[in-house]
């Protein structure tokens, strides 16, 4: 194969694919794409709720765990990732949320001009078209985002009630749009199946000739030559390949192995390199550091008429929403079960949203059979309440523990750190049971919970959110966008400090996290950075 290109990517998921799209848009650019994973036509990958399948499946997921987390009683996370083209964007719930406004003026404010709300609005409207409850279109962009509130369960009913006893701010068509309150969530499909940012951006990419796609490609090694970068090491069918990039290589592997690609090219903490024996290119002790993610809990409730587990639940509803979805594109198989919430104040006093919600008419447990774990919905009319702290202060790192580029990377949330963390936790309870308590979801409850926050002390709130709380999957931070003096790995324009050629563009270029799901600032990152690529260029050629 030819073994030099303008441009390679390091990953296909919710950001390399963009890059590839836009990179070899104008024809004057050759990009090389490399993927881990295999292909994403598969049918549990096209059908949106089968994300239930894909969250344990070794062959497009890479499956991670953490190591065992003190602040959640030495329990071990498990840390699922897309490992297919379409990376995460093909495996997760589909959830779209911007996040808040604020974050990104937090974003600004750590150093990294230009990345505040104003600067980063038009390109998540670039990449939107937004198919509205009634059907009408909002935008232009590739990446469909649907109102699917008109399909949603008829359990919403109780919740949207909830919301308006309580007088809590409602977002019914703004949650997406970053807006505080509670209301349906948007998610990313198109025409009843899932739209993935490989089938918004990449697919309509792969007929260009100056655009090389590799498929079981796993990146072993970032090649220097001093401190400029000039190419990837990649491993494929049992063979070493090593490629060579004329203008940059871009890393789009994920808050968990961009970090540990760079600590294994020679670019992390110092200790860490020598320990291993690695040839350090370039020490910056905050390559692998500052991870943060959101960790969420799930309150379980009994209902008192049908949910979506009478139709999930059993062979006959499985048979008719199977025959719904093959023939109408249409019915539950076509939907997230994260169906209603957003991002709202625990307390009135406090200046912006810290918590985010969920209410999906569906309960679950996780069980084995054989050698595979499967979700599957209980065998009563169930439903969830959930939250999870919307900034979280905890910090924790990712990083490697031997030379092999194969090997599970460590990967340390040390969730509930820091006292704030701590009350979050017990603000979130609360409101949890604030919203049960209600007397429209008191109508729909059928017997009192497991546990209820409503009554449970502060003492019990933390144990057994430190019992039973869970990653909401939102790695990111770990090769974050500020000065190298505070931490940061990357400048402005997500080039790593102190080397040439080589910048960093996914989750893990977050300065902080998010305020809700991650995958569109991941997607609006990915295109800004395409701006930015696209305008040196322009630059440097005069």
């Amino acid at each position: 194969m030819n073994n030099t290109f303008d441009y390679i990517i390091v990953g296909a998921g919710s950001a390399g694919c963009i890059l590839a799209n836009r990179l070899t848009e104008s024809g004057k650019h050759t990009v090389l794409l490399l993927e881990a994973g295999g292909s994403d036509a598969k049918f549990w990958i096209k059908t949106p709720i089968g994300y239930g399948i894909t969250f344990f499946d070794k062959k497009v997921n890479w499956r991670f765990n953490s190591i065992p987390d003190k602040g959640l009683q030495d329990r071990i996370l498990y840390v699922p990732r897309g490992k297919v083209i379409g990376g995460s964007s093909s495996i997760n719930a589909m959830v779209y949320a911007r996040g808040a406004k604020s974050d990104f003026d937090d974003w600004r404010d750590a150093g990294n001009p230009g990345w505040g709300w104003d600067h980063v609005r038009p390109a998540f409207e670039a990449i939107e078209r937004r198919i509205t409850k009634d059907g009408s279109v909002i935008g232009e962009g590739p990446l469909t985002v649907s109102d699917r509130q008109n399909d949603y369960h008829p359990l919403k009913r109780f919740f949207t009630k909830a919301v308006k006893q309580l007088q809590l701010a409602s977002a019914d068509d703004g949650v997406a749009q970053g807006e505080e309150g509670l209301g349906p969530y948007l998610i990313n499909t198109r025409n009843g199946l899932r739209c993935s940012s490989a089938d918004a951006f990449l697919r309509p990419a792969l007929g260009r000739k100056n655009l090389r796609v590799e498929k079981y490609a796993h990146a072993t090694k970032i090649l220097f030559e001093g401190t400029q970068a000039v190419g990837v090491e990649f491993a494929q069918n049992n063979q070493t390949h090593t490629v060579k990039a004329e203008r940059e290589v871009i890393l789009s592997a994920g808050a968990i192995q961009s970090p540990q690609l760079l600590q294994l090219s020679g670019v992390g903490p110092k200790e860490l390199l020598q320990r291993h024996g690695i040839n350090i290119v370039k020490a910056n002790e905050g390559v692998g550091a500052h991870l943060q993610d959101h960790l969420g809990v799930n309150y379980y409730y009994r209902a008192s008429e049908p949910t979506l587990n009478s139709q999930l639940g059993t062979r006959f509803g499985q048979l008719i929403a199977g025959i719904q979805f093959l023939f109408t594109r249409t019915g539950p198989l076509t939907l997230s079960v994260n169906q209603m919430g957003g991002l709202i104040r625990s307390s009135k006093e406090l200046n912006r949203p810290d918590l985010q919600i969920y209410f999906n008419p569906l309960s679950y447990s996780t069980e084995v059979a054989g050698k595979r774990r499967l979700t599957k919905p209980d065998p009563w009319p169930g439903f969830i309440l959930s939250f999870n702290s919307c900034r979280p202060t905890s910090t924790g790192s990712v990083k490697i523990n031997s030379t092999d580029p194969f090997a599970m990377p460590d990967i340390d949330f040390n969730y509930l750190s820091t006292n704030q963390d701590r009350e979050d936790v017990i603000a979130g309870a609360r409101f949890i049971g604030k919203l049960q308590n209600s007397p429209a979801m008191q109508e729909l409850i059928q017997s009192k919970p497991v546990f209820d926050p409503s009554t449970a002390s502060d003492e019990a709130i933390i144990t057994d959110f430190r019992k039973r709380a869970g990653s909401v999957y939102h790695t990111s931070c770990t090769c974050r966008m500020a000065p190298e003096k505070d931490g940061g790995v990357l400048d402005p324009e997500l080039k790593v400090h102190g080397i040439k050629g080589l910048r960093v563009v996914d989750a893990s270029a977050f300065p902080n996290v998010t305020s809700a799901n991650t995958n569109a600032p991941t997607m609006m990152l990915a295109w800004r950075a395409a701006d930015m690529i696209l305008k040196g260029e322009e630059s440097s050629n005069g």
